[in-house]
């Protein structure tokens, strides 16, 4: 038998109304901010992720999955959705229409990493971006917006971090000050931070190895070098999110894992979400346009992972709707009253009435039980003498109550009932 792959997961029948949940309440609470639905390609040049998700993060540098297609091109399965909307965006001249530019995402990425709880090699993401405005209120909107989404999902014991990692200018005295502290404890340093050292000394800041931690964590501030524009733009940030009832922790250890990023940055983290806490982050990123060859565009935006929610609804104990199921199910006592329960189900759907019937020409009491296994409300049963009178024994399978009812007011009865 040929298994499943490594770091990927099946979802079955019985589990994938909890992913239809989320995604239902994904789009309603987008389109109450005017988001509208962007669909783009599973697979992309590989210079497109190089040039924006940057060649220093550990996405491009260890994860991503690529290959050569028949045509001697380089080829990247998508590792996260901001850099392909981006392309889209720029590739199909919205930039030229009404701004800002507003479109989530609901899609699968891959990277190639060690698997853990919530993080798979195939998972699957939520995502939000602006285009088209650098104003303050455009980072608390797209915050307000997924603060709006975990909320209506049913979550209420997650928290939001909030960071600025400031403009190019402010962050290059920042980056030289992180090398100053950092020279002194290289040798101590495990080799992805001493790599970074030179390339981007912020990721380092990020670094989850013990032996790094001890000493990122009397790193200086970005905070503490923001430049005058930028602390202003911060600080109008957290003024809107506070007159909003959003609450907020400043979190000066937030860099956020892709180089595209600047200015505000921020996460919503759970204990419930296992070893890497976070369920949901993004930031602003108004170079990346710029990256990607185009005129330097303001933007922000927010990826969160599906099966990290579910996992965090599952440990606070949101109870999502399940489906109603079957309601009908007909059975037929022999060949002649099976054709016409065939031909009833048919009838039955025509009018919005989930319905089954016998496929494998069981007796009467094998397809009780059947219908039982589904959880069906009605089953109407069909003999010899309800063919002759063109009526159905209608078993109500919450009550066991039971009554007769013509064929030709089946549908109305069971929405009368149900």
């Amino acid at each position: 038998m040929i298994n499943i792959p490594k770091g990927t997961k099946d979802v079955l029948p019985r589990d994938v109304y909890k992913w239809q949940y989320i995604e239902e309440v994904a789009r309603k609470t987008a389109h109450c901010y005017g988001f509208s639905e962007i669909r783009t390609p599973v697979f992309e040049y590989t210079e497109l992720f190089q040039r924006g998700v940057g060649e220093t993060t550990d996405v491009v540098g260890k994860e991503m999955y690529t290959f050569l297609d028949k045509g001697g091109r380089s080829i990247t399965l998508r590792p996260e959705g901001t850099a392909g909307v981006a392309r889209a965006f720029l590739e199909n001249g919205l930039q030229g229409g009404a701004m800002p530019f507003k479109a989530y995402y609901l899609f699968s990425a891959y990277r190639y990493e060690r698997p853990q709880a919530g993080r798979l090699r195939e998972f699957h993401q939520f995502g939000a971006e602006l285009y088209g405005a650098a104003s303050p209120s455009a980072d608390a909107e797209v915050i307000a917006l997924a603060d709006g989404f975990l909320k209506n999902l049913g979550l209420r014991h997650v928290q939001l971090n909030l960071n600025s990692i400031g403009c190019p200018t402010c962050r290059a005295k920042y980056q030289e000050a992180l090398r100053d502290y950092f020279r002194p404890h290289l040798s101590e340093m495990c080799p992805d931070c001493n790599a970074r050292f030179e390339k981007n000394p912020m990721r380092m800041i990020d670094c989850k190895e013990e032996g790094c931690r001890k000493f990122t964590a009397g790193a200086p501030r970005m905070l503490d070098f923001l430049c005058g524009e930028c602390q202003e733009h911060f600080e109008t940030v957290q003024k809107l999110l506070t007159g909003a009832g959003i609450a907020y922790t400043i979190d000066p250890s937030i860099v956020r894992g892709l180089d595209y990023y600047s200015r505000t940055v921020f996460e919503f983290t759970s204990s419930a979400a296992g070893a890497q806490g976070t369920v949901l982050g993004g930031g602003r990123y108004d170079g990346l346009l710029s990256q990607l060859g185009a005129k330097p565009t303001p933007a922000v935006g927010f990826g969160a992972g599906i099966e990290r929610l579910l996992m965090v609804l599952d440990a606070e104990g949101v109870q999502i709707p399940s489906p109603e199921g079957v309601v009908c199910y007909l059975a037929g006592m022999d060949g002649k009253s099976r054709e016409k329960a065939f031909l009833l189900a048919q009838e039955l759907r025509k009018e919005g009435i989930s319905c089954e019937t016998d496929l494998l020409e069981r007796s009467v009491k094998a397809q009780f039980k059947y219908a039982d296994k589904l959880g069906a409300k009605f089953v109407a049963v069909i003999g010899e003498s309800e063919l002759s009178e063109e009526v159905a024994e209608v078993k109500d399978m919450r009550d066991s109550s039971s009554e007769r009812v013509k064929f030709d007011r089946l549908a109305q009865y069971i929405k009368d009932k149900r």
